[in-house]
């Protein structure tokens, strides 16, 4: 289920993939302070249990500082930034790119950018260079929407 869950890029699953493991888990180590009590010893029961309260602890502050995260609007790291920049700097008809804006709502990504496009342009041809730009970065599953804003530059000749 994890690896379904890292496929997906869904932070929910992940969160379930590995609440189901740290059951097994937890599961596990009863039983082993269980069958150490029943075989007087009788420290394993409470070892168990500090035990699994430690798993818990640590998978609850786990998943609730990663909700938190999800909650709250945030940038998306430098890289997945400069692949975004490169595929916008790749659509023919843009020149330039600057202002690119990133942030993280759930497990999709919003993105705001300025593209430069040749002065002489008309709007059609501006509008129509931006909307192939937005199309190649939405081929991204994790990409949600972009904005784009054409500037108008002298182009090189």
């Amino acid at each position: 289920m994890l690896a379904v869950a890292e496929r997906v890029r869904s932070s929910m699953l992940v969160a379930n993939a590995w609440h189901a493991r740290s059951d097994a888990a937890s599961s596990l180590v009863v039983a082993l302070g269980i069958v150490g009590n029943v075989f007087g010893y009788r420290l394993l029961d409470p070892v168990a249990a500090l035990i699994v309260g430690l798993m818990v602890t640590r998978m609850g502050w786990h998943f609730g500082w990663e909700a938190l995260h999800d909650l709250m609007d945030r940038a998306v790291d430098q890289e997945t930034v400069e692949a975004i920049h490169q595929t916008m700097l790749e659509t023919p008809g843009v020149h330039g790119v600057h202002d690119v804006k990133t942030r993280r709502m759930g497990d999709m990504i919003l993105v705001d950018v300025h593209l430069e496009v040749d002065a002489r342009a008309n709007v059609r041809q501006g509008h129509d260079i931006a909307l192939e730009a937005r199309r190649r970065v939405m081929l991204r599953r994790d990409v949600l929407n972009v904005m784009t804003h054409v500037d108008p530059v002298e182009a090189p000749t």
